[in-house]
């Protein structure tokens, strides 16, 4: 059996015909598996014992024999962990109980402990570890400050991110603030991840696209910048991909990070992309998750054209979704998405 890590490697620069492959959300609703599980346990309970989170972390890798097993969890599980109190609501998703809305709410989160009460996620991770076969790849991951700051200061999903962008704008000071402890937070978190096996680390800005590029400039990337120095600092050889959705604008800015890939979305070609960051990174992606309720002629259509422009990168392809696979995705789907990739044949 081939046991080379061909996720892992490709981070480090090596290129393969037919590129590695996982799914963002891979682990989830779309598994008959996985929905099994999920009548035995909420949310939360499942990503808070390590066994379970294990379980379901596995069943995509053994389905689809992915190159990649990204662990299950949320990432709202560390502004939980700072003090905030989180529950998610059928039909509506995750909800913060008490959302930030002063300074005074902003002091109150705290770092202390962080390690033992996400002790459960580094669990998970090793039972993991000790699970995959050696040619698999764990993935780590988080969501980048402004992402957690979303919900934290909405409270839950939002349309036009009012409370977010009046905080920023109004009182920048204690925004800074915040983010500053929310990066605090992800560096230790990021540490024991590695710490207990973790491979690549991916940082996910899901929200990133809601700002202008001006307001990126200069209210976000700075603590992106800060997060990743800090990463590279702790763990230097652990490879980092930042998927900052929606981000296509101000690409010319991620060039300053001392990152290893970047997640695409669909919105933008890899290729285009490749151009705007100067062929700097290994780049994930980037296939619509939509097109897996395609027929099978646009399913395979489709992944081709993605393949044929990961051929083209200076540095790479992973071969990804643009975004989460979506819970109603047909599995048939998906087994049809990656027999064209694994076929290697995109004529």
């Amino acid at each position: 059996m081939n046991k080379e890590k061909k996720l892992l490697n490709t981070l480090k620069g090596k290129k393969y015909d037919i590129p590695p492959v996982w799914m963002m959300r891979q682990a989830g609703r779309y598994l008959p598996q996985y929905r099994k599980v999920r009548e035995k346990f909420d949310f939360m309970t499942m990503c808070k014992t390590p066994e379970v989170a294990t379980e379901v972390t596995l069943q995509p890798v053994d389905e689809f024999n992915m190159d990649g097993a990204i662990l299950f969890s949320d990432i709202l599980v560390v502004p939980e962990a700072m003090g905030m109190k989180l529950e998610f609501v059928e039909g509506k998703g995750p909800v913060f109980e008490s959302p930030i809305r002063t300074r005074e709410d902003i002091e109150k989160l705290s770092t202390d402990g962080i390690e033992e009460k996400l002790s459960y996620v580094f669990e998970a991770l090793k039972l993991i570890k000790m699970s995959l076969n050696e040619d698999k790849t764990l993935i780590g991951f988080a969501g980048a400050p402004i992402t957690l700051a979303a919900y934290m200061v909405e409270g839950a999903s939002s349309r036009n991110y009012i409370y977010l962008k009046s905080l920023m704008y109004n009182d920048t000071r204690s925004f800074n603030l915040m983010m500053d402890k929310l990066v605090n937070a992800l560096e230790i978190y990021y540490k024991n991840q590695v710490k207990s096996g973790a491979e690549v680390l991916m940082l996910f800005d899901t929200f990133a696209g809601i700002f202008s590029p001006f307001d990126y400039e200069r209210y976000i990337f700075p603590f992106v910048k800060k997060l990743v120095e800090k990463m590279k600092k702790n763990t230097p050889e652990t490879p980092v991909i930042y998927f900052p959705k929606g981000g296509a604008n101000f690409y010319n800015l991620l060039k300053q990070l001392k990152i290893d890939g970047v997640s695409v979305d669909w919105t933008i070609s890899l290729i285009d992309a490749d151009k705007k960051l100067d062929s700097k990174f290994t780049l994930q992606g980037n296939l619509d998750p939509v097109i897996l309720f395609a027929d099978y002629q646009i399913i395979e259509r489709e992944t081709k054209r993605v393949l044929s422009e990961g051929r083209q990168l200076e540095k790479g392809h992973i071969f990804n979704l643009g975004h989460g696979i979506l819970p109603k995705t047909p599995v048939d789907s998906v087994k049809k998405m990656l027999e064209v990739i694994r076929a290697g044949n995109i004529g």
